[in-house]
């Protein structure tokens, strides 16, 4: 099904970008990692340009996180105050990645930046996972337990203005998580990501937060950053599809629903090596495509006015005459299909557990 993206100027299949948002947001929500860092390089193979690719995952990964972030709001195990402190760091941060991506694009090299950033971070990233997850197989057939120690001492523990997280029950100095938040925005800016990849080992080593709180507080700090992230993107390059957007968060919401209810039933880190190749493989498919592959000429990016009907003309003229109300717009977008995907599950889970009573009564 070909469909004319008004904003991105291209013709993609929206069923493949579907199918393939289903995918990733399965192997997030089964391996707990971000599926920006395999969605926005697939879209980018598919055409779509960095500078639209990376706005658009990120308003992807706020609506996964909206959802998320609501399941653990209704389990009770989120910390607002750890989380708001991060958001604070993070807030500036993105404005700083926001200036160096604007920086970037103005000289021409946008695209090749997301490319190399994406390019190094995946190869290490996937490295260590492969090393960590050889390990784990190796520890788990030898039937080896190491213990390890939770929280190490650094320089930014010394810091001062130290604060009481009641919830996670630490008493920290608060440029500790504005810190973090800082790094965590500036990436989520230029790359498109949530940052937990960041965010969770900074929460368990560097902070030392209780691990039941990670996961929600993490979520909860993404849907701010990656808020600012498209409202800012929308208003200063008009690069958010709201037809994109609607199909690749329509995909991950329902594609991590799926995934979390597989890691329930298998042990995930049995594949972890699985998917720390796929990282790599993405790494150097992204680099085969900026450094080695011809320079492509897309010729259906111009001269397709004859099909932009309504709804796309809508959407144009909506970005380029009110384009802050058209970024709020896609966080609403957002806001509310994660919303109501949380919710669903939460009644459907409620349902599933009366069902199961009845039966056994």
């Amino acid at each position: 099904m070909e469909y004319f993206l008004p904003i991105a100027q291209v013709e993609v299949n929206i069923l493949f970008i579907f199918g393939l948002s289903l995918v990733v947001g399965i192997l997030s929500g089964l391996f707990g990692v971000g599926g920006g860092f395999l969605m926005t390089p697939f879209l980018i193979f598919l055409g779509i340009p960095p500078v639209y690719a990376v706005p658009n995952e990120a308003s992807n990964i706020l609506g996964t996180s909206v959802s998320g972030s609501t399941t653990h709001y209704l389990k009770g195990t989120l910390d607002y105050k750890m989380g708001l402190m991060i958001v604070v760091g993070g807030s500036v941060g993105t404005i700083l990645g926001i200036i160096t991506f604007s920086y970037f694009k103005d000289i021409g090299k946008i695209n090749v930046v997301i490319s190399l950033a994406y390019m190094y971070i995946l190869a290490i990233l996937g490295t260590f996972m492969l090393i960590q997850g050889v390990s784990e197989i190796d520890k788990a057939r030898k039937k080896i337990a190491t213990k390890q120690k939770l929280h190490k001492h650094f320089w930014i523990h010394g810091l001062p203005l130290r604060m009481r997280f009641k919830k996670s029950k630490l008493y920290e100095s608060a440029f500790t998580p504005i810190i973090i938040g800082l790094v965590v925005g500036f990436i989520a800016a230029i790359m498109g990501v949530g940052g937990a990849f960041i965010l969770v080992p900074a929460m368990i080593y560097l902070i030392g937060m209780p691990t039941k709180l990670i996961p929600g507080t993490s979520l909860f700090v993404t849907i701010f950053i990656s808020a600012i992230v498209t409202i800012l993107h929308s208003f200063n390059y008009g690069s958010i599809d709201l037809i994109l957007v609607f199909v690749l968060i329509l995909g991950s919401i329902i594609g991590v629903q799926f995934g979390q209810k597989i890691g329930e039933k298998i042990d995930s880190s049995q594949f972890k090596t699985i998917l720390a190749i796929l990282l790599l493989l993405v790494g150097i498919a992204i680099a085969y495509d900026t450094f080695i592959k011809d320079e492509k000429v897309i010729s259906n990016v111009i001269g397709k006015e004859n099909i932009i009907g309504p709804l796309n003309g809508f959407i144009l003229d909506f970005s380029n005459d009110m384009p802050v109300f058209y970024g709020l717009t896609s966080v609403l977008l957002a806001v509310v299909l994660g919303v109501g995907a949380a919710v669903l599950r939460n009644y459907v889970a409620k349902w599933n557990d009366r069902r199961i009573l009845k039966l056994k009564s």
